[in-house]
């Protein structure tokens, strides 16, 4: 199946060597070179991951991503030449899937390209007849369908990261999960001390199942270990 992939960045000479590698590499590629014309193109067409740099004319980088991120699901992966850890965080923070930093390696961002769509994507086949097709947890309800989750009956959009950290935890209550197995199960590749990427999409998780984020109920951190979900005793407790 041909993917689309939207290359936003104001300089076209990135644009048109990430075009033609993409290209042969048998992407479908859209161009804008600033985020308004980005925006146009991902509401008009199927875009299936946007590459998407910082500093633009008309909507920055980082608009442009808080923007999408309202209504796509998409990989967005940030490619830029600030890349200072702030910068990173910033990007992670508004929904970004990843950071690139500039000069890059094509075979790096196809690496990346790849990485991201099997992540993003593999959580959309059907679950098997043996799967139930919700996780219920006191207030949560996880649908395996639509990947999405219904609190006290109010649905809350997941992004397939969201989701995948979610379906893990909620899976196995009580369990103590290390940061690289939280890494290496969901966004399925090796650990790197990428502590940052971790943090960040828990902290946006929080933001979503918690009533008081700063003091979770549900998604807990075990100091010097990882994190694990409150079992449903101690809510039963409370």
């Amino acid at each position: 199946m041909e993917r689309t992939i939207i290359i936003v960045d104001d300089e076209l000479e990135i644009i048109e060597i990430l075009r033609l590698f993409l290209e042969m590499e048998g992407f479908s590629i859209l161009k804008a070179r600033d985020g308004k014309s980005a925006l146009n193109l991902i509401q008009k067409f199927k875009v299936d991951l946007a590459i998407i740099d910082i500093m633009m004319p008309n909507i920055n980088g980082y608009e442009l991503i808080k923007i999408v991120r309202k209504e796509y699901k998409m990989p967005i992966i940030i490619l830029s030449a600030k890349n200072q850890e702030m910068d990173k965080i910033m990007g992670l923070g508004l929904g970004a899937d990843d950071f690139i930093s500039k000069p890059f390696s094509l075979l790096e961002v196809l690496a990346r390209i790849q990485a991201q769509l099997r992540r993003t994507y593999d959580f959309n086949v059907n679950p098997s007849n043996h799967e139930h097709p919700q996780t219920h947890f006191n207030d949560l309800v996880l649908d395996h369908h639509s990947c999405t989750l219904h609190k006290r009956g109010h649905e809350i959009k997941l992004s397939a990261l969201e989701y995948k950290l979610l379906k893990l935890f909620m899976g196995e209550p009580g369990r103590i999960f290390t940061k690289k197995q939280i890494f290496e199960n969901v966004w399925s590749d090796h650990y790197y001390s990428d502590d940052n990427t971790i943090m960040v999409q828990i902290s946006r998780l929080r933001e979503k199942i918690e009533d008081y984020p700063r003091n979770p109920v549900y998604l807990k951190t075990v100091r010097g270990l990882g994190y694990r979900f409150a079992k449903r005793e101690e809510l039963n407790e409370r």
